[in-house]
């Protein structure tokens, strides 16, 4: 369509008819999201119709969940290995017009600082060590212990712009640096917390970022799950998939959208989150 019959059919969404209604909201879905920025025009246009308005909010919502979800499920079936995609289309649901390259260029920057001071092969915990100094000294990426409930938390562009998140976003981006690096250093899908390992075939440790890049040992793990009363389990020690990462971050975004009472947001986290799972 051309843009004054989008426009045309858009402006249709006032008549009174609910025949008429029914079929113009119908056709607006069928044109999907290049529809979204004339309907949010129209939305400006009528700040003094309330119930037009709110109308044109609905529909933009749910073609802009339709392309989160659509999005999420494409990236699981065919680019999984990609995680910075997969947490920026995360982040698409608080934030639709969210670009890629702006978290790109923001986790190239880190990378590029720290390629800088490891060109040389050195010791891993040397090198963990180096990571450290540069992700919480030059960064001042920090656990955000104050608001560990916030749903930016969970949200990559808002991690980096405030330097505050929660154990899996920070690790995440801890972990997009060392990997591009070449680091063996893989998340670790702990219950209550999520850490990292560096694995290669003669050394494993850990490292948690939410803590300031501690670096521990299994048995420390050990510890931890006798603390939690849970049994140990191969999982909680060895890396976990691309997938799980997106599915526990989705899972905290949950936690922090019911934590507000935010019900409708969590019943629309929970079915891409089981979406995921199958």
């Amino acid at each position: 369509m051309t843009e004054n019959e989008i426009n045309a059919l858009v402006s249709l969404l006032e008549d009174t008819d609910e025949e008429v209604s029914y079929f113009v909201e119908k056709q607006i879905r069928n044109l999907g999201d290049e529809v979204i920025p004339f309907l949010e025009d129209h939305w400006e246009k009528h700040s003094l119709n309330p119930s037009l308005q709110k109308r044109l909010e609905d529909l933009i919502h749910e073609l802009q969940y339709g392309n989160f979800t659509e999005g999420l499920l494409d990236w699981k079936n065919n680019r999984q290995d990609d995680l910075l995609e997969g947490m920026w289309l995360v982040a698409k649901y608080q934030y639709p017009d969210l670009e890629f390259d702006s978290l790109k260029v923001e986790v190239n920057q880190i990378y590029f600082d720290a390629w800088l001071k490891l060109r040389e092969e050195i010791h891993p915990k040397d090198a963990v060590k180096i990571l450290n100094n540069l992700f919480f000294e030059k960064y001042k990426f920090s656990a955000n212990t104050k608001n560990f409930h916030s749903p930016a938390n969970s949200l990559l562009n808002q991690v980096i712009e405030t330097k505050r998140g929660n154990p899996i976003s920070l690790c995440v981006i801890y972990l997009l640096v060392a990997q591009r690096l070449g680091l063996p250093i893989f998340g670790v899908n702990l219950p209550s917390l999520f850490v990292l390992t560096y694995k290669s075939p003669h050394v494993q440790f850990y490292i948690n970022v939410f803590n300031k890049g501690l670096v521990f040992e299994r048995k420390d793990i050990d510890s931890y799950l006798k603390q939690m009363k849970m049994k140990e389990q191969e999982m909680f020690y060895q890396p976990c998939s691309n997938l799980e990462i997106i599915r526990r971050s989705l899972l905290n975004l949950m936690v922090s959208f019911k934590k507000n009472s935010e019900t409708q947001k969590v019943k629309e986290i929970k079915y891409i989150y089981d979406g995921l799972m199958t």
